[in-house]
This record gives C-alpha cells, structure tokens and sequence, in this order.
C-alpha cells in the first residue's frame, strides 16, 4: 500500500507547479494558485503516509522523480516547452533512477 500512496503523490507533485502556471494566464490566478496549494497538501499527505514503511531517501527520490518527469511531459504537450534530444534524455534517466530506487529498496 506504501507504494500506492507514493506513486499518487508522486502524481499529485505534478499538480502544484501545472496550477502555478495556471495562475499565470488571464482569468486563473486565484483557480491556479487553489489548485496548486490542494496538491501541494494532497502530495505532501501521501508522502507522509508512503514514509511510514518505506525509507525517507528512496521515498523522496521516487516523489520528485515522478513530479519532475511529469512536470516536464505537462509542459512538453501543453504548454509548447522545449522538448529537445537532452531534455527527454535527461528525464529518461530520471526515470532510470526511480526505477533502480524502486528495484534496490
């Protein structure tokens, strides 16, 4: 179950910076930045209740792998980021490191 709950607010990490952007276009500042502060507490919550079996490095690697690889994709499919051969080679690896995390603890 810790796994679960790691895997969601790992998910959820995604939520808080796509609100932030959010908040930066016309007509979302206070939706965004709500959204942002509900996945924020969402994430943080789940972290908490994955950190009670599994050790604290792994759990905090695996949370901002999944938030930083999701974050970038987000922002590749719908905000126009760049999306170069280093960028996705750089999250690839990311994605390596959770995995070797998750295999290893």
């Amino acid at each position: 179950m810790a796994w679960i709950y790691l895997i969601s607010a790992g998910l959820m990490e995604i939520g808080w910076p796509l609100g932030l952007k959010l908040a930066q276009q016309d007509g979302w500042r206070w939706q965004g930045i709500l959204m942002a502060v509900v996945f924020m507490g969402l994430s943080g919550f789940l972290l908490f209740l994955a950190q009670k079996t599994i050790p604290m490095g792994t759990a905090y690697a695996v949370w901002t792998g999944i938030g930083a690889v999701g974050a970038f994709v987000v922002g590749v499919v719908f905000f126009g980021d760049p999306a170069s051969f280093g960028r996705w080679l750089g999250a690839a690896l990311i994605i390596s490191g959770v995995v070797v995390m998750k295999l290893t603890a």
